[in-house]
């Protein structure tokens, strides 16, 4: 006879799920007393190096799981059962560092500031890390039919656990899949990430395969995003995203919410696109982002305006909605969209006009034609999009004065931990923990 556990678990700074089990008969005695946590584990980095902690062995928090954030799966007799919680203090506030409490602060500036929600959804690419059992099968029916059981079990336990599947795909890379979700109101929908990456994880594992959302596997190969669709409900649940009339179809407030998100960009990427190889990703001719630009229907740019399907006004409103597209699977959802947001939000505060959308290659474009058009070429390294970041007054007034001190500590652990490293190992060791 086995005893079931429950998984009390964060979505930590470093992107990893870590936490701590305990009787499943607990669940409504750990969603008060939630269960014991340490400061010093946000400086676990993804390779399980510790970086340099400011709170040492000091200090004791709570992890206090949510069960509007539950996920469970069962794979014959075998059942994982999970639920994303809190971090806060044994007063019972959030603490500093905790990622769902930074993207709570971010969605209640949102909703001060323009009286709105956001709905979001996150758009996954990752790849199995065997070797194809079939080549050239971008796209393809039969790379489909390989894993359809595998695809179709992990859609189910999405389905299971609240969120709402939309389609999956054989994508163009070898060994490379598709997962696409619905749309949830803010917090949820990085909820809805974070279980859809474990799951994704745990399905594989029990197909006998290896799944890695890994940013990229090998420069020469393609490339592993995360897409984040964004839109805006006004208090009655209306859409509010789309205007007629408004540039590329977006709203006044689409429109500064857009614009901020640019004007900031090189200032988060550290926190959406957080580790070396990301950067690999983040260039020219890879369908991803190189500038801060906005794209209409254009794949290459960071921010784009997606097409929809309706043919009436309140059916185009319903669907219409922006994609941040520098970002990939190394980061935690919460806190890169809580960074988005929060950039957006500054946007609205500052009354920032509609961005013009780009219709050609700004590779082609020199660093002063570039500049004289309000474009720039984005960090090429983490250490770059790290001095950005901090160097960023506006930036660090959107978090707790310690939380970017301790994110770049945390994040030079992980640079020294690949600083003898050639690329390929430095690829091989992302695929091998993300």
């Amino acid at each position: 006879m086995t005893l079931p556990l429950i998984f009390a678990a964060t979505c930590d700074i470093s992107g990893k799920v870590r936490g701590k089990a305990f009787p499943a008969d607990q669940l409504e005695k750990r969603m008060r007393r939630g269960v014991g946590w340490t400061p010093t584990n946000v400086q676990i980095t993804c390779f399980d190096v510790m970086g340099e902690s400011p709170f040492g062995a000091l200090g004791d928090l709570l992890l206090v799981p949510d069960p509007k954030a539950e996920a469970r799966m069962t794979f014959g007799d075998v059942t994982e059962h999970f639920v994303l919680g809190d971090i806060v203090t044994l007063e019972g506030e959030p603490w500093d560092f905790c990622t769902r409490s930074l993207l709570k602060s971010a969605l209640a500036r949102l909703e001060r500031v323009a009286d709105v929600s956001l709905l979001a959804a996150f758009e996954h690419e990752f790849q199995l890390r065997g070797v194809p059992a079939l080549d050239n099968q971008g796209f393809g029916r039969e790379g489909f039919e390989l894993q359809r059981p595998m695809l179709e079990e992990l859609m189910a336990g999405l389905a299971a656990a609240g969120i709402k599947p939309d389609s999956i795909m054989k994508e163009y890379g070898a060994n490379q899949y598709e997962v696409v979700i619905g749309p949830d109101q803010g917090l949820r929908a990085a909820d809805a990430a974070v279980i859809l990456r474990e799951m994704t994880r745990s399905t594989a594992r029990h197909f006998g395969e290896a799944a890695t959302f890994t940013p990229i596997r090998d420069p020469a190969g393609v490339g592993n995003g995360v897409h984040v669709h964004m839109s805006f409900l006004d208090k009655q649940g209306a859409p509010v995203t789309y205007d007629p009339d408004g540039p590329c179809g977006m709203s006044r407030l689409t429109s500064a919410f857009s614009a901020g998100v640019l004007k900031y960009l090189d200032q988060i990427i550290a926190l959406t696109a957080p580790s070396v190889i990301s950067y690999e990703r983040l260039t020219p001719h890879r369908w991803s982002a190189a500038y801060n630009n906005l794209g209409f229907r254009d794949r290459e740019a960071s921010l784009r305006v997606c097409p929809v399907t309706g043919k009436d006004p309140a059916s185009i409103a319903r669907q219409f909605n922006i994609e941040y597209r520098a970002s990939d699977a190394a980061a935690c959802p919460h806190l890169a969209l809580a960074a988005i947001v929060h950039a957006g939000v500054q946007g609205i505060e500052e009354d920032l006009p509609a961005p013009a959308p780009t219709e050609e290659d700004l590779s082609l474009l020199s660093t002063e034609a570039l500049a004289a058009r309000g474009y720039i070429r984005l960090p090429e390294s983490l250490e770059a999009a790290l001095e950005r970041m901090e160097s960023s007054d506006v930036v660090r007034s959107w978090f707790p004065a310690d939380f970017l001190p301790v994110y770049r500590t945390h994040k030079a652990a992980e640079l020294a931990h690949l600083a003898d490293m050639n690329t390929a190992a430095r690829c091989a060791a992302y695929e091998s923990t993300y």
